[in-house]
């Protein structure tokens, strides 16, 4: 079913992105080619290297490179996957997504996407629940974008309830 599919997966700066080099392993024994875009914050959690060498692929995370910018790496990037998937999907990266924001690679990305993209939330519990945070995913699914999770459980901030990054087997 997801062989031979092109995921672009954007990872942005939680402490779950560890459980995203997971998620690239299971993709890639499905046969998927994941590509990946870092976040400057996701860089402070995961490696580039990491990434680079589980996807077997190049990572992106700068919006003004040379290289890749030259060939409209923000809108080719985008174009060439079935999927774009956002794990995980930090209260920042909703928000900008919602609010249109596009200042950096990632956020430049979906806002130039004209695939499904899929979001997988990851936050504290209290920002789970905010306001802001509650509108901006309204705005999201209206505008068909997949929320995957969040689930249920403790917190790496030592609280416990919704926020949890669902399992890299359960967004696979």
């Amino acid at each position: 079913m997801l062989k031979g599919k092109r995921i672009l997966l954007v990872i942005s700066g939680g402490i779950a992105a560890y459980k995203s080099l997971d998620l690239i392993r299971h993709l890639r024994e499905q046969g998927v080619l994941v590509r990946c875009v870092l976040t400057k914050a996701a860089t402070k959690f995961i490696t580039p290297l990491s990434v680079s060498v589980l996807s077997e692929e190049k990572v992106f995370s700068d919006l003004f490179s040379l290289t890749d910018e030259n060939e409209m790496g923000h809108i080719r990037l985008s174009r060439e996957s079935d999927l774009i998937v956002i794990a995980p999907a930090t209260a920042n990266i909703l928000s900008s997504m919602a609010q249109g924001v596009a200042d950096d690679l990632a956020t430049t990305i979906l806002l130039a996407a004209d695939k499904t993209i899929m979001a997988a939330p990851s936050m504290n519990v209290r920002m789970w629940k905010h306001e802001a945070t509650v509108n901006n995913l309204k705005i999201l699914r209206n505008r068909g974008v997949q929320i995957i999770g969040p689930g249920s459980g403790n917190m790496a901030c030592g609280e416990f309830g919704m926020g949890r990054m669902m399992e890299p087997h359960e967004i696979l």
